[in-house]
């Protein structure tokens, strides 16, 4: 009797444990199900509907005007014609880039807009910082918000009418500041027969058009910084000048550095906008002023083939694509928490 009493006990402690077990490898099975459901394309892709609903424009401008047009690039292997079009155009090889590489202006274009590019960077890069810097340091909110705005506005003028101030400006009979040295007893300066003083002229131009537009983003980055840190560090005795160069200027780097990064990938690319309108069709000043854009589009006016302008673009393209590469390779080294990719 006593043994029967046991080895039904032992069963159901078996019964028991199996029946555990049996409990625990369902609920197993169900966390894997739900898992593998979770990471599913089509799960992620009703939760997060929202999000990808507002990321939908941007991937339709970018398809629609950066990925599309490259279909065009097969221009700068073709003799384009009317009749043709872009794909029934006979093909012409590389006689295309002849035109701009025995032009004798490849090297001199190439390197006025890389050298043009260097400096707007460097430029615009440390204004645009000590803009933000000291945007952040003003405590007064109206005054913060004016100025802000007034470095915002020339974002929006178009290079056609800073044409017209800068000729209101330089013009050697009528121009503004050759009426002021005239009258403090100095003379003339004709500026546009002088080329050494475009590379200023063209630089000062670019940062009062871009700098308030550009700031708006280390703005961005200096708001992100946890505020707690610049508490501590007033407790601690710093003053504005080290806050902002042993905090700020050093939590900014990541923000300033990918800029930089985004800034190369189009460092053989001129601002065609900037150029023809300052300087126009000058020849005196070509040496001085002219970048692979506006020779393209002089080649363009005259030839009126758009293979050779395709050609130019595919040429500035390719250069801008490996000097990103190496560029983004070298900041690599440096920290790999800094590239794009």
């Amino acid at each position: 009797m006593r043994k029967n009493r046991k080895d039904s006990a032992i069963m159901k402690s078996k019964n028991v444990q199996l029946s555990a077990l049996k409990e625990s490898n369902a609920k197993n099975t169900y966390t894997k199900t739900r898992r593998k459901k979770q990471n599913g394309f089509c799960y992620k892709l009703v939760k997060y509907r929202v999000f990808l609903l507002m990321l939908l424009p941007a991937l339709l401008y970018t398809l629609v005007f950066s990925y599309i047009p490259m279909g065009g690039v097969i221009l700068a292997f073709k003799k384009y014609s009317y009749a043709g079009g872009i794909f029934n155009s006979p093909w012409n090889g590389l006689k295309n880039f002849e035109f701009f590489f025995k032009s004798g202006q490849a090297l001199l274009v190439t390197k006025n807009t890389v050298l043009y590019n260097l400096l707007f960077i460097a430029f615009n890069t440390c204004l645009q910082i000590t803009v933000a810097v000291l945007l952040t340091e003003v405590k007064n909110k109206h005054f913060k918000k004016i100025s802000q705005s007034i470095m915002f506005l020339p974002y929006f003028i178009s290079w056609v009418i800073v044409s017209v101030i800068a000729f209101n400006l330089l013009s050697f009979d009528y121009g503004v500041i050759n009426s002021i040295i005239e009258k403090l007893g100095g003379e003339k300066i004709n500026f546009y027969t002088t080329g050494t003083v475009w590379p200023i002229i063209l630089t000062l131009f670019g940062a009062w058009k871009g700098v308030g537009y550009g700031s708006v983003m280390y703005l961005a980055a200096i708001m992100g910084i946890d505020t707690s840190i610049y508490e501590a560090a007033s407790i601690d005795g710093a003053n504005v000048f080290q806050r902002i160069f042993k905090i700020t200027i050093p939590l900014m780097m990541p923000t300033v550095v990918i800029l930089f990064l985004l800034a190369v990938g189009g460092i053989f690319k001129g601002n065609f906008d900037m150029f023809y309108n300052l300087v126009g069709n000058n020849g005196v000043l070509y040496n001085y002023t002219d970048v692979i854009d506006t020779l393209t589009f002089r080649a363009l006016i005259s030839n009126n083939d758009f293979g050779m302008s395709a050609a130019a673009g595919l040429y500035q393209s390719v250069l801008c694509f490996v000097t990103i590469l190496l560029v983004n390779k070298l900041v690599s080294i440096y920290s790999k928490d800094y590239t794009l990719f």
